[in-house]
């Protein structure tokens, strides 16, 4: 069995609408792979996705109309190494020409003689890309999504800004504190020889995945969570019997982090659209040996309705997840400007909602794991303009997390920051109305 092979079909699938991640654990779970083996199908497999428009740039100057998936794949993947990776790059070629000389000695000598012909030309490619500055082809990112960029950060910042979207994340994991100390974590990163890259709080970077797979992860003592997503329901100051509600909780990484919060003593009530991902929800809360949650099926625009005003409320709504284009690479390639601006609407439609049932003096946080002005700032000028009773409060940003305040305020974690995901975060106190 070829790692390489596999990762094709696996790409795929991500070109016909596949989560990256969903696709990559299945297939961990269906093939017997080595550390090694899974390093690379990783690096190849989110590399080619990462970089897909400059790969297919590449691939349509140097051929003709390419049908068959498996040949564009095996182009992708090569020319992604020969380009990107630290490889030998005649090793390269040869490894793709007898990949495909299994479907065809034909196929393999136009693979052979492609791949060849950009090697020649690979330096001459890029140097031209880089002189007409074509950020669009040369980083894989929509041209009006760099415009975007460009608009909030200027162009002095914009490359920086492109290319802090593309590295390649690390994994994090909050500690459960209602089942597991630091101390006690520590130590067994100690045992196992895994580097710390940085830590915020509860939460740890850390250079090896092996601990997905630890008695530690089962066990509920430390759960799969960035510090950005953790810092948003930290802001939110849950207090012990506090009434709480988390909108958009699934999976509940955000909601065990309220509950940690809360000392497991109150109630929250955690809402989803989808059934399924209640299940999810409940599932995870079991594991961590939280008792406080109720989950529950609701169309967050319509949480208005449903008869409790509460103490505090998270409003983390559906986004256009740009924020996290470093895990969900593919997001650059299914979303548009349309997108942006329909989820903005939906947004705020969310937002109101939950403001009705915050009790006065009762406080929200409304996050994204976006960075668009659009769902973030304007939203809430907007927001603010129709709320008076509402006023910004201040957020605990640790001093070891980068970004920049807007002008209400909100916190947005960006390209400044070099491990977490990007963030909006901006908290809400209700006074009474005027």
């Amino acid at each position: 069995m070829s790692v390489k092979y596999v990762t094709m079909g696996l790409i795929s699938q991500v070109d016909k609408g596949a989560y990256s991640n969903i696709v990559l654990n299945d297939a961990f779970r269906e093939f017997f792979l080595s550390p090694k083996e899974k390093a690379f199908m990783t690096e190849i497999f989110y590399g080619v996705i990462r970089n897909k428009k400059f790969l297919d740039y590449i691939i349509e100057k140097y051929t003709k109309d390419i049908k068959k998936e498996w040949i564009r794949n095996l182009l992708r993947i090569s020319i992604y190494q020969i380009t990107f990776m630290d490889s030998d790059d005649k090793g390269v070629v040869w490894e793709a020409t007898e990949l495909a000389k299994k479907y065809s000695i034909g196929i393999s000598k136009f693979i052979n003689g492609t791949l060849r012909n950009y090697l020649r030309n690979k330096d001459l490619e890029l140097k031209e890309l880089y002189d007409k500055k074509n950020y669009e082809v040369l980083y894989s990112i929509p041209k009006w999504f760099c415009d975007v960029l460009e608009k909030q950060y200027g162009n002095e910042n914009l490359k920086q800004a492109i290319t802090s979207l593309k590295k390649v994340p690390y994994l994090s994991v909050r500690v459960n504190k209602l089942k597991y100390s630091e101390e006690e974590f520590e130590e067994f990163l100690k045992e196992k020889d895994i580097q710390i890259i940085k830590k915020v709080d509860t939460v740890y970077y850390v250079n090896s995945g092996l601990i997905i797979n630890s008695e530690e992860f089962k066990t509920g003592k430390i759960i799969a969570q960035d510090a950005s997503s953790y810092l948003a329901a930290k802001n939110l100051g849950a207090m012990p019997n506090e009434l709480v509600l988390d909108i958009c909780a699934a999976p509940g990484g955000k909601t065990a982090v309220l509950a940690e919060e809360m000392k497991n003593s109150g109630e929250i009530i955690a809402i989803d659209i989808h059934q399924h991902k209640i299940k999810l929800i409940d599932t995870n809360m079991k594991k961590l040996g939280i008792n406080i949650v109720k989950a529950i099926v609701m169309d967050a625009r319509n949480v208005n309705k449903q008869g409790r005003k509460f103490d505090k409320i998270l409003v983390d709504v559906p986004c256009s997840g740009y924020g996290v284009i470093r895990k969900k690479p593919e997001i650059l390639y299914s979303k548009d400007r349309e997108n942006v601006e329909e989820l903005a609407k939906l947004q705020l439609e969310i937002l109101n909602s939950a403001a009705d049932i915050l009790k006065d003096g009762g406080e929200l946080i409304y996050s994204t794991c976006t960075i668009t002005d659009e769902e973030n700032t304007n939203n809430i000028k907007k927001f603010l303009e129709e709320r008076k009773e509402f006023k910004v409060e201040k957020l605990y940003i640790p001093e070891n997390v980068s970004g920049d305040y807007d002008n209400l305020g909100g916190f947005c974690i960006n390209y400044k920051e070099e491990i977490m995901d990007n963030f909006y975060i901006i908290k809400l106190k209700k006074g009474e109305k005027c």
